[in-house]
């Protein structure tokens, strides 16, 4: 098996808090590097979130030194941040001066994450910042540009995360072509939108620089379900020949589906070991 990291989105190490599918874990951060060694993991997605922010570490100069030393002691890596609070507050359908507070939370986590060593920052456009039409999309360049200067001052990564088709998606992306810009593939996303692994990476391949691995399940009715690896829409095998064919090195984050409350680790295990069981 290729030496290919494998790790997961903060949270999912817990159960959920206060009934929330992902959000930040307030109360059990510092467990999760344990149980992410414990369950043979390489890394911790960082998660920067409305329903976290006011205890979130990342936020302090104290909380990012306790953040990188709880890294170090357990050698469980920290090479991202997921910029859930732009779910929260999206860049888009909102006025000139709204939009300008929240990029400056963006650029904030920009130095945030440098000071934690992270690679790169996990940007959602998708759900409640999905990107409609061409003026939302002239909006979200001009925010990658803006926030471009300090990304290449911080060498840290933006990593967009779209619910675009194959051709539009690579379309979007010849208009931003910077090394620092990339995609982040969702198999969960995909499958549920009913998107084609091979037809995906064929048209933007070459800029995907990180991959979440979920299952999802499309209905009759249109609704999406998130399933275990394996039980969904997802085409694993074709998903990962095509990985394969890139050359991808970079890791894969678990955001799967959550199993019992309490058997967080031993879940991860089962779910890592059937990612690994596919990419040896």
């Amino acid at each position: 098996m290729p030496n290919t990291p494998i790790g997961i989105m903060q949270g999912r190490l817990s159960p959920p808090e206060e009934g929330r599918f992902q959000s930040f874990p307030r109360w059990s951060w510092q467990d999760e590097f344990a149980r992410a060694r414990n369950a043979g993991l390489d890394y911790i997605e960082w998660i920067y979130d409305d329903y976290g922010a006011s205890v979130n570490p990342i936020a302090s100069a104290q909380g990012r030194e306790r953040i990188v030393a709880v890294s170090a002691e357990y050698k469980v890596n920290v090479p991202a941040i997921c910029a859930d609070w732009l779910m929260d507050f999206p860049v888009l359908r909102c006025s000139a001066s709204e939009r300008h507070e929240r990029e400056q939370i963006f650029h904030q986590l920009l130095k945030w994450g440098a000071d934690i060593q992270v690679s790169r920052i996990v940007l959602p456009f998708v759900d409640a910042s999905s990107m409609k039409g061409s003026v939302e999309k002239d909006i979200v360049i001009g925010v990658l540009e803006s926030a471009l200067p300090l990304a290449e001052r911080f060498r840290v990564e933006l990593h967009l995360e779209t619910d675009l088709n194959p051709q539009d998606f690579a379309d979007f992306l010849t208009r931003i072509d910077h090394p620092l810009v990339k995609v982040n593939y969702d198999s969960g996303n995909s499958s549920g939108l009913g998107y084609i692994a091979r037809d995906e990476f064929s048209a933007y391949g070459k800029r995907i620089g990180s991959i979440h691995l979920k299952d999802r399940l499309r209905n009759p009715d249109g609704s999406v379900q998130t399933r275990p690896l394996g039980e969904g829409s997802a085409d694993f095998d074709d998903l990962f020949a095509s990985i394969r064919r890139i050359g991808y090195t970079g890791g894969f984050t678990l955001q799967v589906a959550r199993g019992s409350d309490g058997d967080e680790v031993n879940w991860a295990k089962q779910q890592a070991a059937f990612v690994r069981s596919h990419w040896k």
